[in-house]
């Protein structure tokens, strides 16, 4: 930290010079004006008026605060500085001079070299101090440090170029860029050696082991391309954050990393409605369930960013939710957290949190998802999570009154064929029948109308990457085994974005829903999980010869693909582009809701079958698959 004694210092350095160089510039202008031979009569009047000159010129440039920057940062921004302090004073000098009838002495002329040739010495001497402190300090790492090629534009190169020149870790040998008419030129010293293709021949020219895919605003198609050329060519490939990102100035080294996933799928950011979500969430009790899983601990996380009074982190597993309070305490301190540790199936626990801290809108994402788990022996207890958890939590927000009540759900309550998405379609089967109460109790339960006062919203999408349990971390830690990777089937297809993108639409959704909604994200096109391997062993820097996919045969309750909308429904469109909502079908009777609740609260543990029989008959579309032999002890 530069100390106050130290910084006057510099800011006096500075002022002298500048007031020097008023000086320098007043007389350099006579000097010019005469062709470096001033008449005697105006070498007086030079030595007048520079008197008057200098001490104008000095208070603008203090007023103007020339003196807050450090020269060894100067920019453009201390230039524009200099340009509008110096506009001032060329207009004041005159004004001076005329007001004391000088006006007449002084050529003309001089009036226009003066601003000229100060600009000239003041950010000239700025400039080259500037590039003498960085050739201090970073001249001896343009040869230190892993050489490496940049793909992408020239914008991105040209940033991206400038950081590295400080690090000691890389040292940048050319760009190569499509663009043919771009080849053969230098950004910042660094040639455009030729297109992305040849990258093969540069890196063996060069001795290259490394490549930064510098492409933040090029199509997934074209950012793919360049990660499978770089990979073929045996090279550490890395990027960069995003476009704006590089454009800022916020691009540092240590924000280069490899490529994942996500760099590749190319899904546009969330627009989000934020004066919409500060009216829902800011100042308000929010409760997320499932607070400890990927979905809710990102939906705490973006909750976070609109102001709430309290966040409820609701969660089941002791030590998820001691991880994501913790990340609260480290990163998000300024946020007021309670973190309960309870399960959704207990009503009294829910009633003692609902009651004492009368939440204004909840997220439910507790939930059990792993389909072929859930298949084998644990039917009922994913019927008491699924279905149950939803009733007793959506029953009780009724009861107290909650604003929205927002399910997270998922593709696989649609047409289901395992347990997992049967009771999925159940859960929203009971927040559409607590939504319009009538239809399914015969009776008033809500408002007049018959529709309840809290509005039940429900958002279904399929597999976000990187949640827990999901087939991302599973193929990461083959390949770190040597592999090989399993996939079920050589043609199973599975929907994905990430989990920032699907928690942010959820916050969405649960603004736009007016109850009985089933929002459907648009999940764009389903992804090839051999390839989705594929890609995962390239951007590990390995080839297929290096780890072996092998296939395991689908499991029971799975899907080859899945779907986003039953046969029998259909979508309306909504303002928001990646929102749809579907008419599913209600599905539900006077007394269904009491005859499910019978159902659910009954003593005894169902086995499997017995399960699957309950469930094909409350939800119509479920077609379950056989049930796999029970293992004897």
């Amino acid at each position: 930290m530069i100390s106050k004694t130290n910084f006057n210092f510099r800011a006096l350095l500075a002022f002298t010079h500048d007031v020097a160089a008023a000086a320098a510039a007043w007389l350099l202008a006579f000097w010019v004006r005469f062709n470096l031979e001033i008449p005697s009569e105006y070498a007086v009047v030079m030595m007048q008026t520079v008197l008057l000159v200098v001490p104008v010129q000095s208070v603008v440039f203090w007023v103007f605060g020339l003196y807050h920057g450090i020269w060894r940062y100067a920019s453009m921004h201390d230039l524009q500085r200099i340009l509008g302090a110096v506009t001032v004073s060329c207009l004041a000098v005159p004004t001076l001079v005329l007001l004391l009838r000088l006006a007449e002495s002084v050529p003309r002329s001089v009036f226009l070299l003066d601003p000229m040739l100060l600009v000239l010495i003041m950010g000239g001497s700025r400039a080259l101090y500037r590039a003498w402190q960085e050739h201090r300090l970073y001249g001896k790492t343009q040869f230190s440090g892993e050489p490496v090629l940049i793909l992408g534009t020239e914008e991105a190169a040209a940033g991206l170029i400038r950081e590295i020149s400080r690090s000691h870790e890389w040292r940048v040998v050319g760009i190569l860029h499509d663009a043919e008419e771009r080849h053969g030129r230098s950004v910042n010293g660094v040639r455009v050696l030729g297109r992305i293709e040849k990258i093969v021949h540069w890196s063996q020219q060069l001795q290259v082991g490394h490549v930064i895919i510098a492409m933040p605003g090029a199509t997934a198609r074209a950012r793919r391309h360049a990660v499978e050329l770089a990979s073929a060519a045996g090279l550490t490939v890395l990027t960069v954050p995003s476009y704006e990102d590089l454009l800022s100035g916020k691009v540092t080294v240590s924000q280069i990393r490899k490529v994942e996933l996500e760099d590749l799928l190319g899904r546009e950011p969330v627009e989000l409605d934020d004066a919409g979500l500060h009216r829902l969430l800011t100042d308000k009790v929010v409760m997320v369930t499932g607070a400890g899983g990927s979905i809710g601990a990102e939906l705490c996380r973006q909750v976070a960013r609109y102001d709430p009074r309290l966040v409820i982190l609701f969660e089941a597993n002791e030590f998820a939710l001691y991880t994501i309070e913790q990340e609260f305490v480290d990163k998000l301190a300024y946020v007021k957290i309670l973190p309960i540790v309870g399960d959704v199936k207990n009503s009294a626990r829910v009633r003692q949190v609902l009651e004492r801290h009368r939440p204004a809108v909840i997220f439910h994402a507790a939930a059990y998802k792993h389909v072929p788990l859930l298949e084998c022996d644990n039917a009922w207890e994913a019927v008491q999570n699924n279905v149950l958890g939803t009733f007793v939590l959506s029953q009780q927000a009724l009861e107290f009154g909650v604003e929205k009540f927002v399910l997270v759900s998922t593709d696989k309550a649609v047409n289901p064929t395992n347990v997992m998405g049967a009771t999925k379609r159940l859960a929203e089967m009971v927040c559409q029948s607590m939504q319009y109460p009538t239809l399914a109790d015969g009776r008033e339960a809500g408002a007049a109308s018959g529709k309840a006062s809290t509005k039940f919203v429900t958002v279904r999408f399929g597999n976000v990457l990187g949640s827990n349990g999901s087939v991302i971390p599973r193929f990461r830690e083959q390949i770190a085994r040597g592999g090989p990777v399993t996939v079920t089937h050589p043609e199973i297809t599975r929907y994905f974005m990430s989990i920032t993108e699907a928690s942010q639409l959820v916050l969405q959704a649960g603004l736009m829903g007016k109850g009985g909604e089933v929002f459907v994200l648009e999940m764009g096109e389903p992804i090839n999980i051999t390839e989705l391997a594929r890609d995962m062993i390239q951007l590990s820097g390995l080839a297929e010869e290096d780890i072996r996919i092998a296939y395991t045969g689908l499991r029971i309750g799975e899907k080859l693909h899945e779907e986003l909308l039953a046969l029998n429904e259909e979508t309306l469109t909504t303002p928001h582009p990646k929102l749809r909502i579907a008419k599913p079908r209600n599905g539900v009777h006077a007394g269904w809701r009491a005859e499910l609740l019978d159902w659910l609260k009954q003593e005894q543990v169902l086995d499997d079958t017995e399960v699957r029989t309950e469930l094909a008959r409350r939800v119509s579309e479920y077609a379950p698959d056989e049930p796999i032999p029970r293992v004897k002890p």
